[in-house]
Parts: C-alpha cells; sequence; structure tokens
C-alpha cells in the first residue's frame, strides 16, 4: 500500500505517457487526478476510445468508474493531491529547436497551486536543469524551503507506445530528487508503477540519463539505416546481415533500418541536449551528425522510389503513389512527427499524386496544413506504386501484391519480396 503522504496523485498531461502512468498509479492503489486541459480528450478517455496496449485498455474500463479516478481540466485542483507529476509532451518545432510551451505552462500551474507537504515528481523530457530551473528556484522564489516542506524530484518516463513486451510495470525507473527525501518521497510513487526504482543524486542525473538513453537509440538507428544504404550498393539483403549480426551474444544490440524515426522521443529528445549545448558552445559531433542523418532518411526513401519508378520507365511527376502505412510505428495511432509526412511532403513537391492506406490513422494532416483521408479499400492496381512505411499487425496487406511497383522502406515487408 502506498505510504499516506503519498495516497493521491494529480498527472498532468493525459496524453500517450500521462494516461498509462495515470492507470498504473491507480492500479498501485493510488487516488488519481488525470489533468488535462483539451476536454476533447478527456471526452476520448471517458468514451474508452483512447490509443492504448490491451493491458491498459482493461484498466481503463476498471477505473472509469471508480471514485479514487477522475479525470478533470480543473487545474486548481491540483492542490488537492499529495504528489502531482508533470507527464506533457516536449516536443521540437520544424527548425528542431525544443517546444517547451506545454512543460512551462503545466510547471506554472504547478507552482500556482503548490501546497506545503506536496511532492512534485517531473517525468517529461527536456535539458539538463529543467527541474531546477522550471520548478526549484521559482519554489523559493516563492518562500517555498525544497527538500523540507515541499519536494523535488525528475522521473523521466520510459514509456513506449504500443509496446505489449516492454511495460511500464517490467520497467526500471530513474529517479534523482533534489535531496534524500526528495527521492524517497517520489520512490515511493514511483513504486506503485514498477518495483525497480534507480535512485541517482541530483534531478540533473535523471534528466542526463534520459537524454543519453534515446541519444544511444538514435546513434545506432542512423547506423543501421546507413548500413542499409552499403549493403545496397553491394547488392546484399541488409535484414540478412543483421540476422547474422545478432547472433553475436555481447558486443552488439539489433537495430533495423526504415523509411525514419517519429514519435515523442527519437526525434526530439536529442535536440534538447545539442540545443543545450549550442548555448554553452558546447558540442556532441557524433549526436549532431546522427541527428542529421536521421533527418535526411526521408529524402533517401523519395531517392530509392525514384529509382523503383525509373526502373519501371516512368518518372515521379504525376506518378501515382499509395503510402502504406502513416504512424510512427506498428500498431500505434499515433503520426506525431513521423517520417511519412516529410515523404509525403517531398512527394507532392515533385509532383507525385499521393494517398495513402492506414487503418489506425483515418486523417493525416500534412504539413502545409492540408488533410488527407485513408483509402478504405485500397486495389493493389490502382497506383504506379506503392510505398510500404508502416506495416500493422492483424491487417491484410494482400493487394499489394497487386501494385505494379512496391517499395519496402521497412526491409521487412514480405508481400515486397525483392521488387
Amino acid at each position: 500500500m502506498p505510504p499516506e503522504q503519498n495516497s493521491s496523485v494529480a498527472v498532468i498531461g493525459m496524453g500517450y505517457v500521462g494516461l498509462p502512468t495515470a492507470l498504473g498509479l491507480h492500479a498501485g492503489g493510488l487516488t488519481v487526478l488525470g489533468v488535462d486541459r483539451d476536454p476533447d480528450r478527456l471526452e476520448t478517455i471517458r468514451a474508452g476510445r483512447a490509443d492504448l496496449i490491451e493491458a491498459d485498455q482493461r484498466r481503463l474500463e476498471k477505473s472509469l468508474p471508480q471514485e479514487t479516478f477522475q479525470l478533470t481540466t480543473d487545474l486548481a485542483r491540483l492542490a488537492e493531491a499529495d504528489t502531482v507529476m508533470v507527464c506533457v509532451p516536449t516536443p521540437v518545432d520544424r527548425h528542431r529547436m525544443p517546444d517547451l510551451a506545454a512543460l512551462k505552462s503545466a510547471c506554472a500551474a504547478i507552482l500556482e497551486h503548490a501546497r506545503p507537504g506536496q511532492t512534485l515528481i517531473l517525468t517529461s523530457t527536456s535539458f539538463v536543469g529543467t527541474t531546477q530551473q522550471l520548478l526549484v528556484a521559482p519554489l523559493t522564489e516563492k518562500g517555498f524551503v525544497v527538500g523540507e516542506d515541499i519536494h523535488v524530484a525528475s522521473s523521466p518516463e520510459r514509456i513506449d507506445p504500443g509496446n505489449n513486451t516492454h511495460t511500464q510495470a517490467e520497467t526500471p525507473r530513474v529517479i534523482g530528487g533534489v535531496s534524500a527525501e526528495c527521492a524517497e518521497r517520489a520512490r515511493q510513487v514511483i513504486e506503485a508503477l514498477t518495483p525497480v526504482a534507480h535512485v541517482v543524486g541530483s534531478p540533473e542525473a535523471a534528466e542526463m540519463t534520459k537524454l543519453y538513453e534515446n541519444s544511444f537509440r538514435a546513434v545506432n538507428i542512423a547506423l543501421a539505416n546507413e548500413f542499409a544504404e552499403v549493403c545496397a550498393e553491394l547488392s546484399l539483403d541488409p535484414i540478412e546481415v543483421t540476422d547474422a549480426a545478432a547472433t553475436k551474444p555481447y558486443g552488439f544490440m539489433r537495430f533495423n533500418p526504415g523509411p525514419g524515426v517519429g514519435g515523442h522521443c527519437i526525434p526530439c529528445d536529442p535536440h534538447y541536449l545539442l540545443w543545450q549545448l549550442r548555448e554553452s558552445r558546447g558540442t556532441a559531433p557524433l549526436l549532431s551528425q546522427a541527428m542529421t542523418s536521421i533527418a535526411d532518411r526521408p529524402r533517401q526513401v523519395v531517392s530509392r522510389l525514384l529509382e523503383a519508378l525509373s526502373a519501371a520507365g516512368r518518372g515521379l511527376a504525376g506518378a501515382r503513389v499509395l503510402v502504406v502505412g502513416v504512424t510512427y510505428k506498428p500498431g500505434v495511432q499515433d503520426v506525431r512527427s513521423s517520417s511519412a509526412l516529410d515523404i509525403i511532403d517531398q512527394l507532392c513537391a515533385r509532383g507525385a499524386k499521393v494517398d495513402y492506406y492506414d487503418p489506425l490513422a483515418r486523417r493525416l494532416t500534412l504539413l502545409d496544413g492540408k488533410v488527407l483521408e485513408s483509402v478504405v479499400q485500397p486495389r493493389g492496381n490502382d497506383w504506379d506504386v506503392a510505398l510500404i512505411h508502416t506495416a500493422h499487425p492483424g491487417h491484410n496487406y494482400d493487394w499489394v501484391a497487386d501494385c505494379p511497383t512496391v517499395v519496402d522502406a521497412t526491409y521487412r515487408f514480405e508481400l515486397a519480396g525483392a521488387r
């Protein structure tokens, strides 16, 4: 059972991270208040239409009727909670600069309604020093003694949307408190989510840990994509090579090539570190090059598609192109920062006639604001080329075999064969 001083938790942000967090806390025995400024989002949750893995969907169905699980847009109710957790998105803009608007707004709401005795936990990924800058310093200015009458910690989220293998309950969490007591109080809450908590010496160490984790992934994804291009030059199958390398039980971690990266982590988090380093005139050349390579990946995919069309005797201008799957990964509805957006933008700029098919994303807002709707019942021979971007499990793609040309940007779409 949770300790008395942390018996209720308010979670700010009911998105892909905040909602599973709220459900996990409630399942762990805490009274939970889910807070979001968007009433439509809360209505979607109440209607049971949120994009969740099956286990969290069952938790939602169980939690909604209970008095101990409530949803609200009223930020003043933050004062009711013993603990407040910040789970808002931290994206980057079109220029890959940090967009801190949601995070600053959430922290401002916490400051407005903070009261003695609360524990405040920042879980959103951001630059090193975010907790100090947005919570600790302003709380001190308001007269609080952080570590004595109010407690503050950083515990970056480690949720992988749509992943049924590495669930939140099975994934350890890192905690960095302003003081030992801050870390202990945060640990008592986090252990309602996962039994394994790793405490580090400061919020800054916890913040840097998350940036290191996702920078590691970014560098290795960039390397996997580069090896796919090298394999193509040498007429080798990159997946065959990756499968073989992955048989080594040490010193190698599998990363698959693909059309690009998306979502709320890899395309965004490393840029928070790079931005901070630029401010202090520091450098991280390997990470910087990896993120440049990731940003260039959609262009490489479009080049592959153009080569395939050229081999079939036609150009890209006026070509009928179907993008198969536009979410950033299989099994989720999320299109945030999806490489499909950049790919479609570049295809349209070159004169292609682009449609898309995605059973999980019925509408898609492009980078220029134009809205497309998914083809409902695709037939392969209606297009000159099908670009496989995201193939969702449990859906039938047999019709792709009827398309004259197929470009498999995932490298693992069986029906694409060697085309």
